[in-house]
């Protein structure tokens, strides 16, 4: 274990964090709920269609985590030269859209 600051961290104000936190309460109930439908035999449309729905909300969070990280860590972080940002932020998205 080192005694530096190895894990960079994000500080968000309460308010942010709590929309981070409501849109993954929601994303959670509609997996438990897609997992009630397998477990109760549902259709697999109807589960299909469910899911698609969970995708989507996972999506919109990560759209809303992303477009935080850009206009604050991404946006500081090149404020204080530090291009290597840039490399990273480019190796998220090509994770977030493969």
């Amino acid at each position: 274990m080192c005694a530096c600051e190895c894990v960079k961290k994000t500080h968000r104000d309460e308010e942010k964090r709590k929309k981070l936190i409501n849109r993954l309460s929601r994303l959670e109930g509609q997996i438990r709920g897609i997992r009630g439908m397998i477990e109760d035999d549902a259709y697999c449309t109807d589960i299909l269609v469910q899911s698609a729905a969970a995708a989507a909300a996972l999506n919109a969070f990560n759209r809303e985590l992303l477009d935080s990280h850009i206009r604050g860590c991404v946006a500081e972080d090149i404020k204080r030269g530090d291009m290597e940002v840039i490399d990273d932020l480019m190796n998220i998205l090509y994770k977030l859209m493969k």
